[in-house]
């Protein structure tokens, strides 16, 4: 649908296409993939590229991987060397076979953690940092048809953890990670390509504008040129999820030697929009750019792009216009080892989000595999996008910072999926999240309230570098920053009221909710642990209660026991399955409260939501609703429920109540769809300790598209008698029925 009004018939609801091409379009006018097998060595110290392919440490190892896979460096940490041989066509062989009067090499390493150094046949190429980035060398001058290639890599430990040096985010500090993995390694595969004078290093488009009969697309091409000339840029758009004709533009422009960017617009008639797949069809289009001298190829690229504007209006999300409430959680890493992430991994985390009703994952910390992010265009879902920066960094970092963001800008740019940027999450003292001592928690509060070098410089810089290379997309300096009365704005919030105690309980966020309502426009945080269920947790914990150690879960598995036993007696779990329930219904509680006091106010001011998290990325006892298994828990089934597009719910204060205290339960209703709903059916009924009916209403109504919550009706209960008291509301003849049962406890 291309042009939606407020109403919006209702999408349709296919699976996710699994014709997704190679997400490695950085094509060339001919490329040749690299080996898969390599030779790896551990090292203590690096020796400049002079290795004896004799040495007795030599393993083989399939790439792309982390070398922690390879059994025999299971446990390596710091520098390792990889060596293979490649036989490639010879500069001379491309020139004759493509009529180009100058050939030129490159080649390109995809991702590798952390810093990179390739030696090509005895000659050294400069070191890179960065592990997402892609890197590549015009290696022109030192390519044979049979070549000794090598590459040097170190992913040191970062031991200081308020002072870090790597920009890694997630994958060298948190709490939701196996602490003995390092992410070392040549995690995305590498190649050679080739191309003529001109080198097409990067191109960046967007919408500019667009109406029913015409797009805007600007562009950004980011050319390397070995002499001056004159060069035509042949682009051709072709329809990737729908059926209409192919539009090609031709354009002429002037190019000088060396580095530059060319910047410009083009006309794309007719549009398909991308939409989120609750508003509509995320369609798409395949394009090429071609880079012609003398009527030759001389470079090219492919990407994928989809025609649509995403905006906060006061942090309420707007996309292509139009106003949408964000239900999604955060993602973390597909799994601790990201170079095992594929399409197929990637295509399945997606739709279990889609059939949790989200429209939004928050990549969280981190960048992620390329798949996800093509998996994401294609599923139409929105991605909030994270610079890989937890906690606290040393202040030397500032310039790599620098570039690094832009580059992942760069990246990242033309993918619809990604709604907006974020610079660094949680900008403030943080070392282990198990620590909750009075001190620890009075030097969070320090870094949260007053200057943080962190927050107040470096995010800064970079919210400034990122608004500078994309100005598109909404950038936000810092993830969970609170907004302070007569002070600074904040963004968006972190809730972890009924989880950490420097929080608070939750009677002290309905304070928050009443005093300083600015921080619950837009949370990212929320949720408490849970176990997965017992097959899984069977996996990595003995059968007998009596039998786990939890201080190995606490130090390898994430567990945070004494955190948890402030909110429920787990310890008094006589069994496995006892504690996995205890643990998964306290989860499910927190999350429902939460979720239905920001549907509640839907737009005034919540703009959106997002649980944490997901998935886990390793076997562990986390916030995740599905294990590494990619096993739903119950808690996946009970969120998929509050999440659901018409939804009716109550909001009252969770604590126990007195008996003859009269408690109000308003009945509320909400509906997301971007559509009318007619013919529902409500009913709540309050039900005594015995399952007596106490008090039962029904109404029958219809529900406005994308409309505000509203109060249908509401009971009063004034219990005459301690005990357990449950309030059922369902709604019926929406798009999915939805049931909830609340618990009402009376003393």
């Amino acid at each position: 649908m291309n042009t939606p009004t407020q109403e919006l018939t209702p999408p349709p609801s296919p699976s996710i296409s699994p014709s997704i091409d190679r997400w490695l379009l950085n094509t060339g006018i001919q490329t040749t993939a690299l080996p898969a097998e390599w030779q790896v060595c551990p090292l203590d110290t690096f020796t400049g590229g002079d290795y004896d392919r004799n040495h007795p440490h030599w393993h083989t190892q399939c790439l792309p991987a982390h070398w922690q896979q390879h059994p025999a460096l299971r446990h390596h940490t710091g520098k390792v060397v990889y060596a293979c041989d490649v036989a490639a066509p010879t500069l001379a062989e491309v020139q004759a076979t493509t009529g180009l009067a100058q050939v030129r090499a490159w080649l390109r390493f995809n991702g590798t953690f952390y810093f990179a150094q390739p030696y090509l046949n005895g000659h050294a190429y400069p070191i890179h940092e960065g592990y997402f980035e892609a890197h590549e060398y015009d290696v022109s001058a030192h390519l044979h048809a049979e070549n000794r290639l090598l590459l040097e890599v170190d992913c040191p430990e970062q031991p200081n953890k308020i002072g870090k040096r790597l920009l890694t985010g997630v994958f060298s500090h948190w709490d939701c990670f196996d602490p003995t993995a390092n992410p070392g390694g040549m995690w995305l595969p590498a190649d050679l390509h080739y191309t003529g004078a001109v080198r097409l290093q990067r191109v960046r488009c967007h919408t500019a504008s667009h109406n029913p009969q015409v797009a805007q697309i600007s562009y950004a091409l980011d050319l390397d040129a070995l002499h001056a000339d004159t060069v035509t840029l042949r682009w051709t758009l072709t329809p990737r999820t729908f059926q209409d004709s192919v539009q090609v533009i031709v354009q002429h422009r002037r190019v000088r030697a060396g580095g530059q960017t060319l910047r410009g617009l083009f006309k794309l008639r007719s549009p398909r929009l991308w939409w989120t797949h609750d508003l509509g069809q995320p369609d798409l289009y395949t394009v090429t750019l071609e880079v012609l001298q003398a009527g030759n190829v001389s470079d090219q690229q492919q990407f994928v792009f989809g025609v649509r504007q995403f905006e906060m209006r006061d942090w309420i999300p707007h996309l292509n216009g139009v106003r949408l409430l964000i239900k999604g959680n955060n993602y973390a890493p597909g799994d601790v080892r990201i170079a095992t992430m594929d399409l197929e991994r990637c295509r399945r985390d997606v739709q279990l989000a889609r059939d949790c009703h989200m429209n939004l994952l928050r990549v969280h910390a981190h960048v992620d595999h390329p798949a996800l992010y093509h998996t994401a265009d294609e599923a139409g879902l929105l991605l909030w996008q994270d610079m890989p920066l937890q906690w606290l960094y040393r202040a030397e970092i500032l310039p790599e910072a620098r570039r690094q963001a832009r580059a992942m800008v760069q990246q990242l740019y033309n993918h619809p999926s990604i709604g907006l940027w974020c610079m660094h999450n949680e900008a403030f003292f943080v070392t282990d999240t198990n620590d909750e001592s009075r001190f620890t928690r009075l030097r969070t509060y320090a870094t949260v309230f007053v200057f943080s070098w962190n927050r107040d410089v470096l995010d800064t810089e970079m919210k400034r570098i990122a608004q500078a290379e994309d100005s598109s997309r909404p950038v936000i300096r810092s993830s969970g920053e609170l907004a302070l009365p007569f002070g600074r704005k904040g963004t968006d919030a972190h809730a972890y009221f009924g989880w950490y105690k420097t929080y608070g309980t939750l009677a002290d966020m309905e304070v928050v909710q009443r005093q300083l309502t600015t921080n619950m426009r837009f949370i990212t945080e929320f949720g408490a642990q849970s176990f997965p269920n017992l097959e899984s947790s069977l996996k990595f914990m003995p059968a007998t209660i009596g039998e786990i150690d939890f201080d190995y879960l606490n130090k390898y598995h994430s567990f945070q026991g004494d955190i948890m036993a402030n909110w429920i007696d787990w310890r008094s779990a006589t069994t496995l399955q006892e504690l996995i329930d205890m643990s998964q219904e306290y989860q499910i509680f927190i999350n429902r409260h939460y979720i239905d006091r920001l549907r509640l106010r839907k737009y005034q001011p919540v703009g959106g939501f997002l649980p944490f998290m997901l998935i886990d990325p390793y076997p562990a006892v986390l916030w995740s609703i599905i294990d590494y298994w990619r096993v739903p828990k119950r808690s996946y089934y009970a969120m998929q429920m509050a999440m659901r597009p018409q939804y009716a719910f109550t909001v009252f204060e969770a604590r126990r109540y007195r008996v003859a205290e009269p408690i109000e339960l308003p009945i509320y209703v909400v509906n997301d769809a971007h559509y009318a709903v007619y013919e529902l059916h409500l009913y709540a009924t309050l039900r005594d300790p015995d399952g007596a009916e106490l008090a039962h209403l029904t109404h029958r109504l219809a529900l406005d598209a994308d409309c505000p919550t509203r109060e249908v009706d509401r009971l009063r209960l004034t219990a005459i008698r301690p005990g357990r008291f449950t309030l059922e509301v369902a709604l019926t003849g929406g798009d999915h029925d939805t049931r909830q049962v609340y618990a009402i406890e009376v003393d």
